[in-house]
């Protein structure tokens, strides 16, 4: 049976197929409105965030470090400059080996393999094409080898830079102090100050002394370089550079020859130096003994030698200076006079029986003075000159430890002096508070007595006892120390203001006058625990000798310097001031466990480095004054 053959229906299909180009169309323009929409989105109204995403892309900001503020003394000597190094850098994308070459130049220049560990940890944070340091610094012979077959090694290339140096070593080391690469901690301390953008191309930062306090100052300001770069982030080109701003220089009131004075006559001894000027409270010599090397931190130093920092029994990281805090001895006896008369518990003409001890009654001890036989009749002048324990015995039982405390800390004792640099102790005033607080007993009569010459819980810093010299040679003026002399901004000099706390006004002033005659005839009276350090000095001057007991002796206990362990020894202090008439500088000499007491190590020293200040000093300033006359 055949089948029936149906006839088309155009219309229908027309119809059908006019409906899908219709759908078709609408499709179609509702896309291209769409995309319209979308390009006026992206080329008009997200233009200008676009552009600069695309900038941002193609665009980067490099930073440059700034050069480091120079440090010089008052003469312009360079304390700490910044001098060229070259570093070893490789290329990694230009080494077809990396492994090898490693080895051979390890073989070539002999390094550890913890230099090629490090590298590898470097690596993982650059890109191939990047330079990644493998030697930070190339010594002479390092650098000859390897320039001489440097077209061997593809990708690997001498960098220089510039690097912190202290041409004078351990010499200043506490003042000055030194750099060292930053560290985490830097890094979320200067997140936290908002300083973290400034250091974006700095290795370097202030650890210790000068650098660390003016450390602002010392940086400067990164700059930019701004570069194209390709889409894997290569630099094709450079569009622009911001210089970065260098540092401020700055001077120092240290006079490097004084210093080094300084350091020679400490020696191998334990112990500090302090030259003061006593108008401006510029501290001219600061030393520290023993010291070290700031130069070993500039680059990161070895554990091994770090350790031996650490450990070392000699103390060489602490700065005695502002750190050490040692009981004042005889050398705070002026201040205590002072109190007594301006209380009216003496006056200048008070003298007491001196037998060579002393006693509270109802207490079986005896307080001996150094002298065993006593000074027989003393008055204040004469228990200043010879140093007189019993009379200061006598004294401090009569004023008490309360008014004792309060007193001194007038003249900075128990706090901090203010000097320039982060790393100083407050040391100790005690008082009948404090050792309530502290231990929870009371204070006893004889602990006054102990505090009436210097010892007991009493420590001060040879920074604390040179600053209370001062207020006693100014009569009142009680001067903040500071090693800035100046800045160096854009080639102008600006000078340091001299800086003041609340003077010490006596309701007598004529008390003044008392103690600085008992502190002259230390010095220039025959009978002065350092006339013999002083005899024919070529300039007058005032001071007070110590001797400083590092443990308490028995009852029957006799002392000898020589039959007892090092560490047990006194140590030798000296305080004073010169010219006497008219002072100029302070003094301050500590020497720890010495063989020998204030009047006989420590006076001495002090008069060596008055010697050389006298020489230095006065004769420029008698040239000067001759120059002005002349013109």
């Amino acid at each position: 049976m055949r089948h029936r053959t149906h006839i088309r229906d155009h219309d229908s299909e027309a119809a059908v197929f006019g409906r899908r180009v219709l759908v078709a169309m609408v499709i179609v323009v509702a896309a291209f409105i769409a995309l319209a929409s979308n390009m006026y989105h992206l080329q008009v109204s997200e233009h200008n965030e676009l552009q600069t995403r695309s900038n941002d892309n193609r665009i980067k900001l490099l930073p440059l470090a700034p050069n480091r503020g120079l440090i010089y003394d008052r003469n312009g000597v360079l304390l700490a400059e910044n001098t060229p190094i070259y570093s070893l850098d490789v290329t990694p994308e230009e080494i077809d080996n990396l492994e090898q070459t490693l080895s051979q130049l390890q073989q070539l220049l002999d390094f550890p393999d913890s230099t090629i560990e490090r590298f590898y940890r470097n690596l993982k944070n650059q890109r191939r094409f990047n330079n990644v340091p493998l030697l930070d610094e190339l010594n002479e012979k390092q650098l000859a080898v390897f320039a001489a077959r440097q077209h061997k090694y593809p990708g690997i290339s001498i960098e220089a830079r510039l690097i912190r140096n202290y041409p004078h070593k351990e010499l200043l080391t506490h003042a000055v102090g030194y750099v060292a690469k930053i560290n985490p901690r830097d890094v979320e301390s200067l997140r936290e100050s908002g300083e973290l953008p400034n250091y974006a191309a700095s290795r370097t930062i202030g650890k210790l002394g000068i650098e660390k306090y003016y450390e602002k100052d010392l940086h400067g300001e990164v700059g930019y370089q701004s570069v194209e770069v390709n889409n894997r982030g290569r630099a094709v080109r450079t569009l622009s550079i911001e210089a970065p701003k260098p540092g401020q220089d700055i001077v120092l009131e240290l006079d490097l020859e004084l210093q080094r004075k300084a350091a020679e006559l400490l020696g191998e001894q334990r112990g500090s130096i302090i030259l003061m000027d006593a108008t401006t409270g510029g501290i001219l010599a600061m030393v520290s003994t023993p010291s070290y090397d700031p130069n070993w931190f500039v680059n990161g130093i070895s554990v091994k030698q770090y350790q031996s920092l650490l450990n070392s029994t000699q103390s060489p990281l602490l700065n005695r200076v502002t750190q050490g805090a040692y009981p004042p001895a005889s050398t705070i006896k002026p201040q205590i006079g002072l109190l007594g008369l301006e209380e009216g518990t003496i006056d200048e003409d008070t003298r007491i029986w001196d037998p060579g001890w002393f006693e509270i009654k109802g207490v079986d001890r005896r307080y001996r003075d150094w002298l065993a036989w006593g000074h027989g009749w003393v008055d204040v002048e004469r228990a200043i000159t010879e140093s007189c324990d019993t009379f200061y015995y006598d004294l401090a039982l009569k004023l008490g430890v309360d008014k004792i405390s309060s007193f001194m800390a007038e003249f900075g004792f128990g706090e901090r002096t203010g000097i320039d640099i982060h790393e100083e102790v407050s040391a100790l005033m005690p008082s009948r508070g404090w050792k309530r607080a502290r231990f929870g007993q009371p204070w006893y009569a004889g602990e006054t007595l102990s505090v009436g010459i210097g010892q007991s819980y009493w420590t001060a810093t040879p920074m604390q006892l040179a600053v209370a010299t001062a207020m006693v040679a100014n009569k009142g003026e009680h001067l903040i120390p500071r090693l800035l002399r100046g800045k160096i901004q854009d080639g102008v000099f600006e000078e340091a203001l001299i800086a003041h706390r609340e003077k010490l006004t006596l309701s007598d002033s004529s008390n003044w006058e008392v103690i600085t005659k008992g502190m002259r005839n230390v010095n220039m009276s025959p009978k002065g625990t350092a006339h013999r350090a002083f005899k024919d000095a070529p300039y007058s001057s005032a001071g007070k000798t110590g001797t400083a007991q590092v443990r308490s002796l028995g009852q029957e206990e006799e002392y000898n310097a020589e039959d007892i362990a090092e560490r047990y020894r006194d140590n030798a202090m000296y305080v004073g001031y010169a010219p006497a008439e008219d002072p100029e500088v302070v003094v301050v000499v500590a020497i720890e466990n010495s063989l020998g007491g204030g009047g006989s190590v420590a006076a001495p020293v002090a008069r060596k480095i008055l010697d050389v200040w006298h020489t230095r000093f006065n004769n420029g300033k008698k040239q000067q004054e001759e120059t002005n006359a002349d013109n």
